[in-house]
C-alpha cells in the first residue's frame, strides 16, 4: 500500500512517501480502506519525539490518529461492523505504529463508529479526536451542568469549536476566547466572544460573568491557563488538555482515549445538526509534510485534511 512514514524522529523533512506492507488484521480489529485522515498537533510533536518517554515507537511509523474510511474486512471476533460499513476512528493505540496516513489502516474495533450519515468522508475524519477530547472533558473532566458557565480558551481552534458547540448542546452559557481573528466563529458557534489580549483579558470575562464561571476548559496553556484559574467561581472546575500546570491550580490534566460510545454520540450530534466540522485545508497523501506545516503554522479555523484516492 501507499503510506506516508517516518524512521526517525523529526519534523515534515523525515517524512517519506512510498510502499509500505498491507497491514495485519488482528482478531479484534477492522481493516479499513482510508479515505481521509485529519491532522492533528499531536501528529507532529509525536513525530518530533515529544511523547518518547509515555508512548513505544516502533519505526517505521505511519503517523496519524484520525481516520474516515470503509471497511474492508472485519476480524474474526469483530461483530460491530461489516464489509463495506463507512466508519471514523480515533485510532490511538499504546504504541506508535501503523496509523492512518496509508490506504489502508488495521484499527482496533474500540477505536471505531459509524461515520454520520450527514458528513462526507473529508469532514468525519475531522471530528474523532477534537470532537472526543471536547466531549469527555465536558462531560467527565468537568461534568458540566445546564446553566453553568463555561470558559473556553481558543474557542475557534479544533477542540474548542467542539466544545463551544457541545456545552451550547448541553444547555451551557459559553464565553469563547479567542484572537481577533477567530472571534467572528466563536460568535458564529453561539458563544460570547471574548479577545485574548495581554491586558485586559480578565477584566473582559469579569464583566461577562462578575460572579465567576464554573468551568473552564483549557486547550492552549500558559499564562492564560494561568489568568482563567483565577476567574472560576468559588466552587469552579478547571481542566486542561494542553498543560500539566493545571494541576497545580487544583484542576485536572486530560487526555482524549478512544471510545466507541462516545464517538457514536458524536456522529449522531453531527447527524442532528448540533455539530459542524469545518474543513480549512485539504492535501493529497503524498504531500502529508505540507500539511502538517499548515497545522503547526495554525490560524485556520478549521481542520487540515489528508485525502486519499
Amino acid at each position: 500500500m501507499k503510506a506516508i512514514s517516518y524512521s526517525r524522529y523529526g519534523g515534515p523533512e523525515v517524512l517519506e512517501y512510498g510502499e509500505l506492507p498491507d497491514p495485519k488484521v488482528g482478531p479484534d480489529s477492522v481493516l479499513v480502506r482510508v479515505r481521509a485522515a485529519s491532522v492533528n498537533p499531536v501528529d507532529w510533536k509525536a513525530q518530533a519525539g515529544y511523547l518518547d518517554g509515555m508512548i513505544q515507537a516502533v519505526f517505521p511509523v505511519v503517523p496519524g490518529w484520525d481516520v474516515s474510511g470503509v471497511v474492508v474486512r472485519p476480524g474474526v471476533s469483530v461483530v460491530e461492523f461489516a464489509e463495506g460499513d463507512e466508519v471514523m476512528g480515533y485510532v490511538r493505540e499504546d504504541f506508535l505504529a501503523r496509523g492512518t496516513f496509508a490506504e489502508y489502516v488495521a484499527a482496533p474495533v474500540r477505536t471505531l463508529a459509524r461515520k454520520p450519515r450527514s458528513l462526507g468522508f473529508e469532514e468525519a475524519a475531522a471530528l474523532p479526536l477534537v470532537g472526543l477530547t471536547a466531549y469527555q472533558v465536558l462531560h467527565h473532566a468537568l461534568a458540566v451542568r445546564p446553566g453553568e458557565t463555561v470558559l473556553v480558551l481558543a474557542a475557534a481552534g479544533g477542540v474548542g469549536s467542539m466544545a463551544v458547540q457541545i456545552a451550547r448542546h448541553l444547555g451551557c452559557r459559553v464565553l469563547g476566547a479567542a484572537r481577533e481573528t477567530g472571534l467572528a466563529r466563536v460568535a458564529e458557534l453561539g458563544a460570547e466572544p471574548v479577545r485574548f489580549e495581554e491586558r485586559g483579558f480578565a477584566e473582559q470575562v469579569r464583566a461577562l460573568a462578575p460572579q465567576g464561571v464554573d468551568a473552564v476548559l483549557d486547550t492552549i496553556g500558559g499564562p492564560y491557563l494561568k489568568i482563567a484559574a483565577g476567574l472560576r467561581a468559588p466552587d469552579g472546575r478547571i481542566a486542561s488538555v494542553a498543560d500539566g500546570e493545571v494541576l497545580g491550580l487544583g484542576g485536572r490534566y486530560f487526555w482524549v482515549r478512544p471510545d466507541p460510545n462516545d464517538l457514536a454520540a458524536l456522529a449522531d450530534l453531527a447527524d442532528e445538526g448540533v455539530l459542524t466540522v469545518r474543513v480549512a485545508e485539504r492535501f493529497p497523501l503524498a504531500r502529508a509534510a505540507d500539511a502538517q506545516r499548515a497545522n503547526a503554522e495554525g490560524g485556520l479555523n478549521g481542520k487540515v485534511v489528508v485525502t486519499v484516492p
